[in-house]
């Protein structure tokens, strides 16, 4: 769709986006005063537009009129959200560079925007000296102090990227619940509202109430006689319940083994052999509105190790020989009141055993250990500028490496996390984030785009909101405009990372503007390598798209393999780059000509069409936005049975199955002309294929290696 630029809009065209008349000449004389102070197409235009002339109940059509009006003719990566500068040295590396920025840089510190990048870099070739301080900036406590922050050693293959806190003893669960200049006994440490009960205020906890329940179940779990270091699993939703049982388990010296809450028997039972679970803690049901979803009975056609079981319904269970119940496992030590005393252990003994999404074969076990939860707390601090005072939702689970996070981001840097015990799909979600007063509210795309087809935020206050962050699959620019607009656009703070990374390695900062779907920005400490076609590292400061490769010194990332050798997984067969071997990641990256990254999903997820590299999620963004009957596609190259170039089949959700079947022929010359046009002319549709839901990873990434077996097998030929 063509924009008028905003010199050019008039007060009828506000009109025309279902503006009442009073109302669109007001916004017509606000924007030309802005158009007048500012030009009609510059960033200080849009952040003038975005928050004095915009509101989330205005038409998001008339958001898109000014947004893309603003920036016709700027070129790639407009910024949808600019620092400002005030602000940026509030934050919380605003105030340590402001601190210590000339200590860290010399001359070339200027301020904490102009000197961001700079920082970054600081970081990445002084790591002993960054991660010295951040740490001191959470207020870290060691019970054993480190004999060095980092030890390198080239020849030693079990640590390639060096031994992080040689010598260091401490409990992550035990910093959680320290009291220091971050947290008093009386500050709130979860905020929550059980799904149905939206009218009702929200619930907390102290941060004194969550340390005695936190006590209380490892006291418990004390009296169970299972060895140091057993693994114990549990597979709840992420509720008040898990994360005290979680925190818990950690504290008195075991080991989580993380399992989604959605799992069938048989991935529960793969997930517990791998990690040689002792025990599991579950629950009866899991409530979704009316439904009531069984998981006990799942943990027991699993096979699993003695459970604990927490009823949901009130009613007495009836339990498997040799499993407990909550009232039974926690009134074993009800008469305890008395602290229970932290299992202060290495830095690198194991607390948590997650897995990899498992789309081929047996998932990967990737112990998480002591540093991990550091390096996301350090995230938060540094990317989403957590600190004292917020409230972080993410709607997540345990069982997915974000669920860990939030405990550890949110609880060490002093701030209250935010859980919703029902679906985030609907208003009630949307409610819980006004009355918690929710300041950073992290997402995945797939819910951002139910929220906006639904209009389930609507009427909502999130005003509160500072920032979103955004993980897990590749955004949709318009998607996150929406969502952006619905807090008075707020900066979306995007985030990618893997599991056995412990967080993130590239993201966004508020010291940056922030364009859509895009990263502005590698995570503190991490270097980022895009490997030209001869596999070999391109210039890291050079516009370029190819196979993402992490430099190998990155603090809480992986170092052992439950279930595979670690460095033929990692690092086997990667390039060097000044004499230390690159960690393999699998990412498709591009850099571009602004210094933006974006994400093209997995290397696997690329095609060749004619010749030209192009990524899935790429020609998918297009095809998602080329007709209003499409909710969801992917994109995928599929070789003819008689063999030659690929060709691009497009799978098709679309919004409304009651609907007759549009015409399939004319919905791939939709999408032809919308590639062609956005895209390259060279690249053609060769066939659409209407399909009820995509095949999806349990961590909701999309599984085009099964749809492209899918698609070669059939009889028929693609249409040309």
């Amino acid at each position: 769709m063509a924009y008028k630029p905003l010199d050019s809009v008039t007060g009828s065209d506000i009109e025309a986006h279902g503006v009442p008349p009073h109302a669109a000449a007001r916004l017509s004389a606000e924007l030309a005063r802005i158009v007048r102070a500012h030009g009609a197409s510059s960033p200080a235009t849009w952040r003038a537009v975005s928050t004095g002339l915009l509101e989330p109940d205005l038409p998001f059509s008339l958001h898109q009129l000014m947004y893309y009006g603003c920036y016709k003719d700027f070129g790639p990566d407009p910024p949808a959200w600019l620092p400002d500068p005030k602000t940026a040295r509030e934050t919380n590396v605003g105030q340590l560079l402001e601190r210590r920025g000339k200590e860290f840089l010399g001359g070339k510190y200027k301020d904490p925007i102009s000197s961001f990048s700079d920082f970054q870099e600081f970081s990445v070739s002084s790591p002993e000296v960054y991660w010295a301080t951040v740490l001191k900036e959470l207020s870290v406590n060691f019970s054993e102090p480190p004999k060095c922050i980092l030890h390198e050693n080239p020849s030693d293959k079990s640590h390639p990227g060096g031994q992080w806190f040689p010598g260091a003893h401490l409990n992550a669960a035990a910093n959680c619940l320290s009291v220091n200049d971050k947290r008093a006994l009386n500050d709130t440490a979860i905020i929550w509202r059980d799904e149905g009960r939206d009218d009702l205020p929200v619930n907390r906890m102290s941060v004194k109430e969550l340390r005695e329940d936190v006590w209380l179940v490892a006291h418990a779990l004390h009296r169970l006689g299972l060895e140091k270091g057993s693994a114990i699993a549990i597979d709840m939703p992420m509720n008040v319940h898990s994360v005290v049982i979680y925190l818990a388990i950690v504290l008195a010296g075991y080991v989580v083994v993380s399992i989604a809450d959605s799992f069938a028997p048989l991935e529960i039972s793969t997930r517990l052999k791998i990690s040689g679970a002792k025990a599991i803690f579950t629950q009866d049901v899991i409530i979704r509105g009316e439904k009531s979803i069984p998981l006990y009975s799942r943990v027991v056609d699993a096979q699993s190790p003695m459970a604990i079981v927490i009823p949901t319904k009130g009613s007495a269970l009836e339990l498997r020989d040799g499993d407990i119940s909550w009232l039974d496992f926690r009134g074993r030590v009800k008469h305890l009141k008395e602290e229970f005393a932290a299992v202060e252990q290495p830095v690198e003994a194991f607390t948590n055993i997650l897995f990899s999404s498992g789309t081929t074969g047996e998932p990967k076990a990737i112990p998480w250990t002591h540093a991990t939860p550091l390096k996301a707390a350090a995230d938060a601090w540094c990317h989403m500028d957590i600190h004292k005072g917020d409230v972080v939702a993410w709607p997540t689970n345990l069982g997915w490496m974000m669920g860990p996070w939030l405990v550890y981001a949110s609880l060490l840097n002093g701030a209250a996390m935010a859980l919703y015990n029902g679906s985030p799909l609907g208003p009630g979600f949307a409610k819980f984030v006004q009355d918690a007063k929710v300041t950073m509210l992290g997402v995945i795309p797939s819910i951002v785009r139910t929220w906006k087809n639904s209009k389930s935020t609507s009427g909502f206050d999130w005003s509160a909101i500072r920032c979103f962050s955004s993980s897990g699959e590749a955004s949709n620019a318009d998607e996150y405009l929406w969502l952006m607009g619905r807090a008075k656009y707020k900066p979306v703070i995007e985030y990618c990372g893997g599991t056995e990374i412990g967080g993130g390695f590239v993201s966004g900062s508020l010291l940056q503007a922030q364009s859509l779907a895009a990263f502005s920005t590698p995570v503190m400490g991490c270097s980022l390598f895009i490997l030209g076609d001869d596999g070999l590292p391109m210039p890291q400061d050079a516009p370029g798209m190819g196979e993402l490769a992490l430099g190998p010194v990155m603090f809480g990332s992986s170092i052992t393999l439950l279930n595979a050798d670690h460095y033929n997984v990692y690092f086997k067969g990667m390039p060097l780059w000044k004499g230390k071997v690159l960690r393999r990641h699998g990412d498709v990256f591009e850099r571009t000509s602004k210094g933006y990254y974006h994400a093209h999903g997995r290397a696997d997820d690329t095609m060749n069409l004619g010749g030209i590299k192009v990524s899935s999620i790429e020609i998918e963004r297009i095809c998602n936005a080329a007709d209003e009957n499409v909710l969801e596609t992917a994109a995928i190259g599929v070789p003819p049975a008689e063999g030659g170039p690929e060709q691009l089949i497009i799978a098709a959700v679309l919004k409304d199955s009651d609907k007759p079947e549009p015409d399939m022929d004319k919905l791939r010359m939709a999408f032809n002309s919308a590639v062609q046009k956005r895209l390259n002319p060279l690249f053609r549709v060769s066939r659409v294929v209407p399909v009820s839901s995509l095949p999806r990873t349990a961590s909701n990434k999309v599984m085009r290696r099964v749809l492209r077996q899918q698609l070669a097998q059939l009889d028929k030929k693609p249409k040309l």
